[in-house]
């Protein structure tokens, strides 16, 4: 008889399911998405004006950029946390996801369009969602 060998990482009994598997996709394209958000604070990308029908070029902000960079990374480390079935990535990726919402609608009051927010508040959302999906929790010991 052949002994089946789990991968690395995984406890026993836990498996990873597709939920889990879209959710550490999400939380990879929500670092993505503040790397891309850094590259905007720091100038290197132009942002484009709907209503001016043109390129607007901010200036640099370090404080904006820095904190963007170290929520990405934050986001890079909880999709590894999320594949390796870490039930510290599971809890992690609720509170970023719930702050991150918060944030989210709070910047609304700063003078931020919806639309501009929109692209992360569904990202948000959708790892919120799925962290809570029932399967995803028995598959990090949460049920």
């Amino acid at each position: 008889m052949e002994s089946q060998s789990q991968p690395a990482g995984l406890s026993g009994g836990h498996h990873r399911t597709l939920p889990v598997m879209i959710l550490a996709a999400v939380a990879v394209v929500a670092g993505l998405w503040n790397l891309l958000d850094t590259a905007r604070y720091l100038g290197l990308i132009p942002v484009v004006d709907i209503y001016g029908y043109g390129l607007k070029l901010f200036n640099v902000n370090w404080l904006g950029a820095m904190l963007s960079g170290l929520v990405a990374v934050i986001w890079f480390a909880v999709a590894g946390q999320l594949w390796r079935l870490d039930q510290q990535g599971w809890m992690f990726v609720v509170l970023i996801a719930a702050f991150d919402l918060v944030f989210l609608f709070l910047s609304l009051f700063g003078g931020t369009s919806f639309q501009a927010i929109a692209p992360a508040v569904l990202l948000c959302a959708a790892a919120l969602g799925l962290a809570m999906l029932p399967g995803t929790k028995d598959a990090f010991g949460r049920a």
